[in-house]
This record gives C-alpha cells, sequence and structure tokens, in this order.
C-alpha cells in the first residue's frame, strides 16, 4: 500500500485535507526494526512474529483513521469490521510467539503485575 500511495504517487487536482492525512498515514507505516538475514537461526522465529504483530498493529490503525475520514457508512462498516480481524490476527500472532518465547511469557506477567498493582494503589490514594 504504501507504494501506492507514497511519495511517487502525484496528488490529483481536488484532493482534500482527508486525502492529505491519507497519504501521511501510508508513510507512517512501520517498517522492519530489524535485518531478519542477520537474526540467529534460533531467534528468528521469534523475530518473525514480533515483525507480523507489527504489521497487524499497523493495519488496524490505518484502518481505523481511514474509518474516522469517510463519510461513507458501508466504507465505515467494513473498515472497522477489517480492523477487527487484524486484531484476532495478532492475537494469533502473539499465541504464536508466547509458545516460541518463554522469556516473552514472564516479562508479559510481570507487566500485568506491575499494571494491577499501580492502579490498587491508586485506588487506595483515591478512596475516601
Amino acid at each position: 500500500m504504501n507504494a501506492l500511495i507514497g511519495k511517487a504517487f502525484k496528488r490529483p487536482k481536488g484532493w482534500t485535507i482527508s486525502n492529505k492525512y491519507l497519504l501521511e498515514a501510508s508513510e507512517m507505516l512501520s517498517k522492519i526494526p530489524i535485518d531478519l538475514q542477520k537474526i540467529r537461526k534460533d531467534d528468528l522465529d521469534k523475530e518473525i512474529l514480533r515483525c507480523a504483530v507489527i504489521a497487524e498493529l499497523d493495519a488496524i490503525n490505518l484502518y481505523e483513521q481511514m474509518a474516522d475520514m469517510t463519510r461513507n457508512a458501508n466504507i465505515r462498516k467494513v473498515l472497522l469490521d477489517i480492523a477487527r480481524e487484524e486484531k484476532t490476527h495478532v492475537g494469533e500472532f502473539q499465541t504464536l510467539l508466547l509458545i516460541e518465547d518463554k522469556e516473552q511469557v514472564q516479562e508479559l506477567e510481570e507487566g500485568k503485575s506491575e499494571v494491577q498493582e499501580l492502579l490498587t494503589r491508586k485506588k487506595r490514594y483515591e478512596s475516601p
């Protein structure tokens, strides 16, 4: 998609501000943050899964932004439905990542505990 809407694309006359934001949104899509050819063989599958999660999150953001921009209810409905499907894909890739990377499982649990602790502490301070 980036190649279709990227900088080489000439904007037609009559483009609106929304078109400009769509163009800018396409330029913000994530790049694979690592060179997959330089990754250790033992880590390659984990990095592939992380890149897949990044791509799905990009897709979710793009579809939701386009849904917010369109005035066409049918287009909005389909874009939001596709964004929901992409969220399922994130879950699928994350599930595979948790199977492949036991350290990730541990760190997610630690992060969850930290958030719960912070939220509990906040509630204690807010209570009368």
